[in-house]
């Protein structure tokens, strides 16, 4: 094996197809369009800088809307790009060479508007297209335009959502869709002790975060094994916990995690809430990356049990698409919130305000102001509605099931971690033609780990394909492949079979 850095082996000489197989979704009329309306905007705003454009110049207002609109304007033609499969997902530079081509110094006087638009189009010309069919590195994968457009207004807006005053509108629909995402409808009993917490072995590394963060220490986060698909073990928990109580320490929380960030993995959330009731435990669902299967009728079984836990935390920005960044919490009992962290900040909280307080929602949380994460979601929902969304997940888990089937068919060059995923993430390792005939067994097994993060630096100077690698408990290194993005075809499941062999043929 070439032992010199992974980013410098060649691939083989085969060239990528990158071309579309699948209708790209640019539209150069509409491109042309969108520019005509800014031909006819003053032509002299690359002379300009700050001071010419509202707030600083009273009259400065068709020079301001010309300037957004050309940022817009690159802010399309990067949307464009990053659907069409012509395009590569990313034009990689190791960091030293990409300082030497960025313009990345702070200037003592200000610089023109011209300039700031160059930068706006180099800061996305080097950038990763996320959004891209063959992206698939993430949890966070694809770009739905909708939100994109409800993200750009809700910067315009620039609101902090700490008051009804300050955010009546966003406040409102915070709770339409809190309340149309109805999953929780629990009365177990509450008892909180601060000693330990319990989690799967599985379960994301915050957990360990919070752990820390709340003073407990990390050594009193309890971690649970797991089976053979990455599932927290209900026997194992309450072994643990009894293990806890006998010596004299005062269990109070367990975490379940519904869909794991690696495997995919769904602990059993109804023998979970079994063992949290015999032991009169906080219990909490982390569905941060696996909520969105609720949305499905033939996906929502696998979440079953998450009615009987006492608090829910999901990440719409993963498996439902809304931009970066849209996370929340749901609790059973209400008023938790405000009876745990209002500090009743008589400047901010007035009781005497001329609406109902109630829907002041700044003292109910840490960390008093947030960003508006409500209106790309809400503009989101509204655009698909219930049926849109459920046909979003029914297509993730079909092009899911089509790329197992890829690689079933083709197990010479590829060996499945989980040949049965629960969600969109399908662990595999990539076998190169020299080990294809190798016997199997330790040597072997570390050889392949070996391989993927130099077939993914491949990856990555090539532009043509992304996918995410790490190991696992005994595992080496293998790919983990996440599909959440609406744009992914078969067409570019079969490409990335085809273009894997391609690059890591004769690793």
């Amino acid at each position: 094996m070439d032992r010199r850095s992974p980013m410098s082996i060649p691939a083989p000489a085969r060239s990528p197809r990158i071309s579309p197989r699948c209708s790209p979704c640019s539209s150069p009329a509409t491109a042309r369009r969108f520019k005509d309306d800014v031909e006819a905007l003053p032509r002299d705003i690359e002379k300009l800088i700050y001071t010419d454009l509202l707030p600083f110049d009273i009259t400065g207002g068709p020079e301001t809307r010309e300037f957004l609109y050309r940022v817009a304007d690159i802010s399309c033609d990067y949307v464009e790009k990053t659907f069409d499969r012509g395009c590569k997902i990313l034009d990689f530079h190791q960091p030293e060479q990409l300082k030497e081509v960025l313009d990345l110094e702070i200037p003592s006087d200000p610089l023109k508007l011209e300039q700031l638009l160059h930068d706006c189009r180099d800061a996305l010309k080097y950038q990763v297209k996320t959004g891209h069919p063959r992206f698939m590195n993430q949890l966070s994968c694809g770009l739905e335009v909708i939100s994109l457009g409800g993200e750009w207004l809700t910067a315009a807006a620039n609101i902090n959502m700490f008051t009804y005053e300050i955010a009546p509108v966003f406040i409102l629909m915070e709770q339409t869709a809190s309340l149309h995402a109805h999953f929780l409808h629990v009365s177990t009993p509450y008892a909180c002790a601060l000693h330990f917490m319990f989690t799967s072995l599985h379960s994301h590394y915050s957990l360990k975060g919070a752990a820390a963060t709340m003073g407990l220490g990390t050594d009193n986060l309890v971690l649970v094994p797991v089976d053979a698909k990455g599932r927290m073990i209900p026997a194992e928990l309450d072994r643990l916990i009894e293990e806890q109580k006998a010596k004299g320490n005062t269990p109070f929380f367990v975490c379940a995690t519904a869909g794991t960030t690696v495997m995919g993995a769904f602990d059993p959330l109804h023998a979970v809430a079994d063992v949290c009731d015999k032991h009169k435990l906080w219990f909490h669902v982390d569905a941060a990356w696996g909520g969105g299967v609720l949305l499905s009728k033939s996906t929502r079984h696998k979440m079953a049990g998450v009615e009987r836990s006492q608090s829910i935390t999901w990440n719409p920005h993963k498996l439902m698409g809304v931009l970066l960044q849209c996370s929340t919490v749901h609790f059973q009992e209400d008023g938790l919130l405000i009876s745990c962290n209002s500090m009743c900040a008589d400047y901010l909280f007035q009781q005497d305000k001329p609406y109902d307080v109630t829907y002041d929602t700044g003292d109910k949380v840490i960390q008093c102001g947030r960003h508006n994460d409500i209106f790309k979601f809400w503009l989101l929902w509204r655009s698909k509605g219930d049926s849109g969304f459920e046909k979003h997940i029914d297509h993730l888990f079909e092009m899911t099931a089509y790329l197992v089937e890829k690689l079933k068919a083709h197990s010479d060059k590829f060996e499945l971690l989980n040949d049965e995923p629960e969600c969109t993430n399908v662990c595999f390792w990539y076998v190169p033609f020299r080990l294809r005939t190798m016997k199997a067994g330790p040597e072997r097994h570390k050889l392949l780990g070996e391989v993927q993060p130099i077939l993914k630096g491949r990856m990555m100077t090539a532009g043509s394909l992304m996918i995410g690698y790490q190991p696992l408990d005994d595992h080496p290194n293998f790919f983990r492949n996440i599909i959440s993005s609406q744009a992914v075809c078969r067409d570019d499941i079969d490409f990335m079979i085809e273009e894997l062999d391609r690059l890591g043929y004769d690793l």
